[in-house]
């Protein structure tokens, strides 16, 4: 039987089934030979080992994959690796700072909103995702707007008072 697959193959020698492609994840660039049919989600955990990232339903339905791409949210789950080619990717991994958590990780852990964390990471890109968007103002946007992003332990009141108060400081109150 004759399976086509990833190969990992050293940068700049590519074979027939894969492709050269430079990711940049967390402020470094990868360069990688990859399949053009691997997600990216796959990428950044079969390739490069950044776990923090999760595969839920691989069917963009759950939100547990969600990266940041050029600063938007991304279902890593339904993009394949090869359309990110040159794209700055953030994944939970990248979002310390001189070893101090990002803020809306603080407030995540200050208001308890995880419980068995398998959805936390995508919850959090998500959440910094909304922010840099600027849509949410209310409760109820937050909701809204986070709504993509299942949590199977039923933490959101507390992962919305999160948001609300990294939005709060940002901007003022709610």
């Amino acid at each position: 039987m004759n399976k086509r697959r990833d190969t990992k193959s050293s940068a700049g020698k590519s074979d027939l089934h894969t492709k050269s492609i430079v990711l940049h994840v967390n402020g470094l660039g990868h360069h990688i030979d990859i399949a053009p049919w691997i997600t990216l989600l796959d990428a950044l955990r079969d390739r490069l080992d950044l776990t923090g990232t999760k595969k839920g339903c691989d069917h963009g339905q759950c939100g547990a994959c969600t990266v940041l791409v050029d600063g938007v949210r991304v279902n890593s789950c339904l993009t394949l690796a090869v359309m990110k080619d040159g794209a700055d990717i953030t994944t939970v991994e990248g979002l310390e700072t001189d070893g101090r958590l990002h803020a809306l990780q603080e407030a995540f852990v200050k208001y308890d909103a995880f419980q068995c964390g398998y959805c936390t990471s995508g919850q959090i890109l998500s959440a910094i995702g909304l922010v840099k968007e600027g849509h949410a103002k209310t409760h109820d946007e937050i909701r809204e707007l986070m709504s993509g992003n299942l949590c199977r332990c039923g933490a959101y009141p507390n992962i919305v008072t999160a948001v609300e108060e990294v939005l709060q400081a940002k901007e003022g109150p709610i």
